[in-house]
C-alpha cells in the first residue's frame, strides 16, 4: 500500500549481519543517527553453518535493546529480520518473547512463486496473534524474474497473492545486485544501476507492476570509502526517484545521511504539492500555476504525485530551496 505515512518511514534500510553482537551498542549510543531502519540479515551474510548461532545471538541483542530501551533514551529504529525461509518466521517471532514487539516486520529474500504462499501464510498467521501489526517486505531478486517469456504472468500472479496482506507489505524490495550477478555485471561508483538496461528494465517492469499500489525502495548502493562514492550514491538516488522508487538499503552508516538528505523534498514540490492537495474542488478550474510560476498544476492530472511528495515530505523533510 503506499496511503499513509507509514509505508513511506522505512527511509535508508541499513543491513546488519544478524550475528553481529556490536549493534546493540552501536544503537543506543545513537551511532548511526536518528533517522534510519535496520535489517538484521540471517540470509546472505551468514554461513550455513552458523544460522543457528546468529539467530541466539539476534535474539539476544533484541532482548538487550529492549531492556536499555526502559532506562535509556536513544533513537530506536524500525527493526526488521531477513529470513532464510518461510519456517524461520514463526519459529523466530516466537523465541524472541517479550522482545518480539521490536521486530516491525521481516524481509522476504528471493521471494517468487516456490516461497510467495508459505512466506505470506506465515505472516497472516503471526498478525492473527500479535496485538500489534507485524509487517512484510518481499524482495524481488530472483532470477525467475529475468526471463521475458515468464516475467509479466510472475509479477501479476504474485501481486494477485500478496492482496491476502496487502495492508501488511510495508515496502517492496528490489535486488540490484543479485540481479546483476546472474547477468555477471556489476557497476562502479560513478555509473548508476540505471544505466544497466537488462537490470534497468526489470526494475521498470517491477515499478509498473506494483508502483500504483505499494511503495517500492531503491537497490543497494555498494560503494562507502572511494573518491566517489557519495557523489555516485547522490547520482543513483536521483536516478531511482525519477523512475518512481522511496528509500534505499545501505551497507554501511555513513550513507545514511545522503540518503535522508537526497530524499528531502524541495521548496517549490512541497508547496506544489500541498496547493494541490488542497484544491477548491468547487473551482470551476482545476488548473493554475504553480507556486513560483514556474509549471502548471492541475489537480486531476497531480493529486497522485502530490500525495506521495507530501508523505516523502513528512518522513524526509523539506530543503530550503
Amino acid at each position: 500500500m503506499n496511503n499513509s505515512l507509514s509505508y513511506y518511514s522505512v527511509g535508508a534500510l541499513l543491513y546488519c549481519p544478524a550475528n553481529r553482537s556490536s549493534i546493540v551498542d552501536s544503537v543506543t549510543n545513537n551511532r548511526f543517527g536518528a533517522k534510519y531502519s535496520l535489517a538484521m540479515c540471517l540470509e546472505d551474510t551468514i554461513r550455513d553453518d552458523c544460522v543457528a548461532e546468529a539467530e541466539h545471538i539476534l535474539a539476544g541483542s533484541l532482548q538487550q535493546l529492549a531492556g536499555q530501551a526502559q532506562t535509556r533514551d536513544f533513537y530506536l529504529p524500525k527493526v526488521f529480520v531477513r529470513v532464510r525461509n518461510a519456517r524461520q518466521i514463526g519459529r523466530l517471532y516466537k523465541a524472541f518473547g517479550e522482545s518480539a514487539g521490536l521486530v516491525t516486520g521481516f524481509i522476504l529474500p528471493k521471494f517468487s512463486l516456490e516461497n510467495a504462499d508459505g512466506y505470506i501464510q506465515e505472516i497472516i498467521r503471526i498478525n492473527e496473534t500479535s496485538a500489534r501489526p507485524v509487517y512484510a517486505m518481499p524482495i524481488f531478486e530472483s532470477p525467475s524474474i529475468i526471463d521475458l517469456r515468464n516475467r509479466y504472468e510472475i509479477l501479476y500472479t504474485l501481486k494477485d497473492k500478496m492482496n491476502r496482506i496487502e495492508d501488511r507489505i510495508l515496502n517492496i524490495r528490489v535486488g540490484g545486485n543479485d540481479l546483476c550477478h546472474a547477468f555477471g555485471f556489476r557497476r562502479h561508483d560513478d555509473e548508476s544501476i540505471h544505466q544497466i538496461r537488462p537490470v534497468a528494465n526489470i526494475f521498470s517492469d517491477i515499478i509498473t507492476v506494483y508502483g500504483m499500489d505499494y511503495v517500492v525502495s531503491g537497490p543497494v548502493w555498494e560503494y562507502y570509502n572511494s573518491s566517489n562514492w557519495e557523489k555516485g550514491l547522490y547520482h543513483e538516488i536521483s536516478d531511482d526517484k525519477l523512475c518512481g522508487f522511496v528509500g534505499k538499503t545501505v551497507i554501511y552508516p555513513s550513507q545514511i545521511a545522503v540518503v535522508n538528505e537526497a530524499y528531502k523534498v524541495s521548496k517549490k514540490d512541497y508547496q506544489d504539492a500541498a496547493a494541490i492537495m488542497n484544491w477548491d474542488r468547487t473551482s470551476h478550474s482545476l488548473v493554475a500555476g504553480s507556486a513560483g510560476k514556474e509549471r502548471m498544476n492541475e489537480y486531476k492530472t497531480h493529486s497522485r504525485w502530490a500525495l506521495r511528495t507530501l508523505y516523502t515530505a513528512e518522513y524526509f523533510g523539506v530543503k530550503n530551496y
